[in-house]
This record gives C-alpha cells, structure tokens and sequence, in this order.
C-alpha cells in the first residue's frame, strides 16, 4: 500500500452556520483536482456544492450529515470532513471530531466569533484537536479580520497570531500577504488557479512588518533557537518559523490565522499548505482505547500497521447497496477478507467490501492503513462501535450524546406509508443517537424525539423523499418531568386474596427530594421486616411507579426512596407483591411530597442587526425568557437567554419577521427548571381532560 503515514491529514471543517464551510470545501475539491467546475451551495446551476449530496442540503443551503472524501495536496493524503454547524445537527459534529486529528475553523470576517463557534470551539477542546483559523468572506462589505482576532483572543481565549494579512478588504481584495515568505500572494483569474508571487505593496509594507514582529513574537515561545536569531537581530529560516508554528499549533497553545474568500477563490491554496505545515499527521495524536479486559483501562494506541487492527465505526448510512459504515482505522490495518471483532456486540464478522469515500461516489480498495479513514460494506454495527482483530478487547471511548429535549407525534396517513415509517425511523434512530423514536404506551402513538425543530422537519422531510411515507404530526411535545419538593412517609399494605395463596407484603419508609440524580433507592430494612429476597422486588417497584407521574403523566426525577420498615407472610409474600406494595406506598406519599412540573429550559443566542434589539429583547421577555448577556458590536449585537423550550415553538418564523429576516438564533438544552404556578395548573387540567376522554371512549 505504502502511503506514507507522516504525510496524511484527517481534517474537519468547522464553524457557524453560514460562515462558508462547505464553500470553502468545494474549493478545496477543485484546488486538488477532485473536481473539476465550482459549485456554488446555492447554485444557480442546479448542481449544488459536492459535499452536500442530499436534495434537501441543496435545496436549504446547509449542511446535515456531514461527508468524508479524500484529496491529495502537494504529495500529502488530506481526509476532509465536513461538518455541520447547526446545534440540531450537533451529534454529525461531535463524531466527526471523535476521528479528526486537526480542524479548520472557519470564521465570518463580518460577523466574527458567533454563538456556534463558541460551541464548536468548546468541542474541539474537549476532543483536543489543534486548528487553523481561517477568516472567510474578506469580500463583504464590513469585513474586518483584525477584529475577529480580537474576538478569537478574548471570547475563545485562544492564542489567535495572523500569519497573513488581506491586500485590501471588501470589493478590493486582491490577495494575501504571507507573513512568513514576506511575499504579497495574488490569485489570478476568476477560478483563482493563478497564483502570482511579488513584492509587498509599498502601502503595506508597514503593516505587514508590524505583524510579522508580533508573529515571531508569539513562535518564538516554542522555538530557542528562533529567539536567539531574533535577539541578535540575525535573519531567521523559512522553515525555522513553520517548526515553530507546528510545535504550538500541535500543543494547542497556538491558533496560527489565515484570510481569504473562498467565494472569490481567494487564500485557499496558501490554507492547504497550512494544513500540510501545521496540523498534526495521524502518529502525532495521541489516541487511547479502553481495555475492556482489564476493567476499562487506558491503552495508548500505536499508528502501526503490524500491530491488532483497532478501528472505530463513526458514522452509518444508508446506501443503495444496504449499510455503509465509516470506519477510522487507530492501529493496525484493515485488509478484505480478514476477520474482526465487534466488541459493543461481541460478534466476529469478515470484512467484505472495502472502499473509500468522495462525498457520494466510492471507489473499491483492498487495504486501509492506520490513520485512514475508509468504509466498509454491509456489516451488522451501531454507530460509535468498535472493531478489533487479533484477539484485542478494546473499546475506543464513547462519543458524548447529548439528551433529545423536543418530541413530535407523527401518524402515517396510509398503510404504505406505515410500512414505510417503520423502516425509516429504523434506519435513522441507528445512523443518529441523538434521533429516537418509540410507541407512546397509552395513545398508541408513534412519537419521534431530537434536539430541535429543525431536526425533527429534516427528518420527516427525509421520510417523505427518500421512503415515499407522508406522515401527519401533532404539535410538538416538551419533555416535561415531574419532581417532589418536600419529604414525604409512606406505609402501605397489599393485601389480595384469591382462591388459594394470596398477595402479601407491607412496605413503609419516605420519599425525599434527590439533588444529585433521577433517582435513589435505599435499604434501611433492620432485622429482616422484608427479606432480602424481596428488597429488589420493592425497588423495582419505585422504579416502575417513577416512570409515569400522577401530576401529567411524565417521567419523575431527582427522587430518593427509603424503606426502613415492612413486613411480609411466609406464604403470601412474592416478588410481585412486593412490587406492588412499593407502587401502592409510591402513590399514597407522592401527593404529600408536593409534587411539582419541571420544564426544559433552553440556553438560547439570538443575533442582528442592533436597529432591532428592542424587538428581540420583547420577543424573549413574552416567552417568559429571561436574558442573561448581551453584547453590541458596531451595528451588530448578540443577546443570550435563558427560554423554556414549550415557548420556542415557531420562534424562527417570529424572529425572521420582526427583523426583515436579519436575525438568526441558536438554542442548545440548559437545565430542567419549575414551571410557574398559572402554567402548572394549566398542564395539570389539561392532562386531566385528556385523561377523561380516553376513559370515555
């Protein structure tokens, strides 16, 4: 095979929504003659940008799952990832940077460091992936780069240095000054394939030499011998610099800053280099398993293709040849025909077909090396499994799965569609963790569960075009709690008597408010009052009985029960009758311990133009938000808050009309909290109702 391991990249794009990812990786393609005409995402052409290859990609203009494909830049292998940045989408980004080794992330030269990229920011340091900052849309009016570095510094506290520097801005962009060669950079033609190298223009050489100090400034930090050549005031090498970048990049300490305007084809060639210069090849990563023989212990593994395959399968889809599945080769290689171990399932299964992916397009290969990123055919896998050969037992750590918040009924309009709403929903809870779906126990309702609005409508769109399955949906559910506020005792007695043996058993304690989880059982039984043999059958019966609230029917949480005493009969006593003797005490203490509804509350970031801050602040405060910071930036302010979700419904539609389709928000899931007393009241009569007309029927 022989790909040389020192010169591959496995690399993510990430960033806000909008701020020109999937531009930029269309040009990226095209650079590296993977393509061969520019799309654009919104293409008047119909064609659409590569990398979003499903119909409702092109047709919204964003991106929902994001592709893998394979370009080779100047004799280095780069596996590019591109992700979503839509917070419903978060899961797509969270596994694709379980797999890179370096990111690029991209910032809007006009809007800066927005909400999502303070999330995404947040997830490349918890996953430890070094990155480049590229400044995109240096062609738009009100660009500023020099401003989002600021903003880089003091609101993602990354230590951002410019290795370049814009000629011109806005309508006059002509190129880039590159800080390291002291070379102006100028892209010729309108695909930008020419690129031309000359001196810096007179009226930048000032600024270009301020930079430059404030570079070598920050490098010379990782670097010794740099800092002498500087403090003697010597000449320093090309390639001294880059060293040093690498080294910090690598560390994590350094945010190395490029411009350009991937619309334009401006700055795309220089970032490729960057790629090769400064972001880490797979044997420079650390990546570590969990050694499920030996009680999860951390194994550190190596990039060798003699060593057991370790692999980990990031992603699935649903192709026309059945199921793909994404694999990330860690250690070792993976070669056709070979046997491997699934180690979530414990199933051994052979490797059929191998092959790599272009966004959509897939071309059969026998072998993958460690680092590459390849997909295999038709193997029975969840996403996030792992798959080892020669007799490991290793787990790659887990990718964190954020918990669904919003939930919509949906009711198949036809018994085709019914089929087909099976299939589909079967298909989608497996490729998506954060997507769940099951059947509602008492209306007999199929009720789908995700992370937004937005999520749930791709979804149902998807059912509608790929599986031809019309579906009609009720208006989206909050996922309610309920919770007890005050301690309450229990002593309850189950007592049935049936033609022979009867049921018997007495179960007495309190319940108490739990802060630190869902729930808490506790055994304080002295003297055998219940026999052990029946203290499991009780706390499976407070687990039951937490499952569905009286209040309006929601799961409980934050809850303790205790049992100190009981009593049972040497005949009459069973596993059952414990169990309900447990969901009868439940019951009878759950209305002394003043129950009361908790509600999703959101952490939600809205942004526009300041003429209508006014507007957002009303917006917010009528949907009983609370607002929690605000910032104002030039024309452009930001305001975060604190919303319950059952008021978000329909926000969007809101916000887009009072601001002339300006504003645009972001909301990710904060915390559970209680519901005001008028809208407890509410719920509680209206679960009451429904209650009453299910009984009627």
């Amino acid at each position: 095979m022989g790909i040389d391991i020192t010169k591959m990249r496995n690399i993510g794009i990430s960033a806000h929504i909008d701020s020109g990812k999937t531009t930029l990786s269309e040009r990226i393609l095209f650079y590296s003659n993977k393509i061969h005409a520019i799309h654009e995402v919104r293409g008047k052409d119909g064609v659409g940008a590569t990398m979003d290859h499903m119909e409702l990609e092109r047709e919204r203009g964003i991106t929902i799952q994001s592709a893998a494909t394979q370009v080779t830049w100047k004799d280095h292998t780069i596996n590019l990832i591109d992700t979503p940045g839509h917070v419903d989408f978060t899961i797509e980004v969270e596994r694709s940077l379980r797999v890179l080794d370096g990111a690029i992330l991209v910032l809007c030269a006009v809007g800066g460091v927005q909400s999502q990229s303070i999330t995404v920011d947040r997830q490349l340091k918890r996953y430890h992936v070094p990155r480049i900052a590229f400044v995109n849309k240096c062609d738009r009016t009100g660009a500023n780069p020099f401003k989002v570095k600021i903003q880089l510094r003091e609101k993602l506290g990354l230590n951002a240095v410019m290795i370049q520097i814009p000629i011109g801005l806005e309508d006059k962009l002509e190129g880039v000054v590159d800080l390291i060669t002291m070379k102006a950079v100028y892209f010729d033609n309108d695909q930008g394939t020419e690129i031309r190298y000359a001196e810096i223009p007179a009226h930048l050489k000032a600024d270009a030499d301020k930079y430059r100090e404030e570079m070598l400034d920050a490098v010379s930090l990782f670097s010794d011998e740099l800092m002498e050549l500087m403090m003697n005031g010597d000449e320093i090498p090309e390639d001294l610099i880059r060293a040093a970048i690498r080294k910090g990049t690598l560390a994590e300490q350094f945010v190395p800053m490029m411009v350009g305007s991937a619309y334009k084809n401006k700055g795309i060639q220089p970032l490729l280099d960057a790629v090769n210069y400064y972001l880490p090849n797979p044997t420079e990563v650390k990546n570590y398993a969990l050694n499920l023989d030996k009680g999860e212990e951390r194994v550190e593994l190596s990039a060798d293709e003699k060593s057991p395959t370790v692999a980990l399968g990031f992603k699935l889809e649903d192709g026309q040849y059945g199921q793909l599945t994404y694999v990330r080769i860690y250690q070792g290689s993976l070669r056709k025909g070979e046997e491997l171990m699934n180690t979530r399932a414990r199933k051994r299964f052979k490797v059929g077909r191998l092959v790599r992916m272009h966004s959509d397009t897939m071309e059969d290969i026998n072998e993958g090396s460690p680092g590459d990123i390849v997909a295999l055919f038709g193997i029975e896998c969840a996403s996030g499994d792992t798959f080892c050969g020669g007799g490991l037992n290793y787990a790659m750590s887990s990718m964190f799965v954020p918990t669904p918040v919003i939930s919509l009924a949906i009711t198949p309009k036809d018994k085709k569609s019914s089929d087909q709403m099976s299939k589909a929903l079967n298909r989608f809870t497996r490729e998506d963790p954060t997507f769940q779906t099951y059947i509602d126990p008492e209306s007999n309702q199929t009720i789908i569960k995700g992370m937004g609005e937005l999520h749930l409508e791709v979804y149902i769109e998807r059912m509608r075009r790929e599986y031809k399955c019309t579906v009609d949906t009720d208006p989206p559910q909050v996922a309610y709690r309920e919770a007890i506020t005050a301690r309450a005792e229990f002593n309850y007695t189950h007592k049935k008597q049936t033609g022979g043996s009867g049921q018997y058993g007495r179960v007495a304690g309190y319940m108490e408010p739990y802060a630190d989880g869902d729930y808490e059982f506790v055994d304080m039984i002295k003297g055998g009052a219940i026999p052990t043999e029946y203290i499991p059958s009780c706390d499976k019966g407070f687990k039951q009985a937490i499952q569905k609230g009286s209040l309006i029917g929601f799961p409980i949480v934050n809850i303790r029960c205790v049992i100190n005493d009981g009593q049972s009969h040497p005949v009459d006593s069973s596993d059952i009758a414990f169990q309900l003797a447990a969901i009868g005490a439940f019951r009878e203490a759950y209305h002394k311990a003043k129950p009361c509804i908790l509600e999703p509350i959101m952490k939600v970031s809205v942004e526009g133009p300041t003429e209508f801050q006014g507007n957002i602040y009303a917006s917010i405060n009528q949907r009983r938000g609370i607002i929690t910071a605000s910032t104002e930036d030039g024309s452009f302010s930001r305001v975060e808050a604190e919303v319950p979700l059952s008021e978000m419904f329909g926000y969007s539609t809101a916000l887009r009309g009072m601001t002339q389709g300006k504003a645009e928000f972001s909301m990710e899931f904060e915390r559970y909290g209680k519901v005001p007393s008028s809208i407890f009241d509410t719920l509680v009569k209206a679960y009451e109702e429904k209650r009453k007309k299910e009984q009627g029927r």
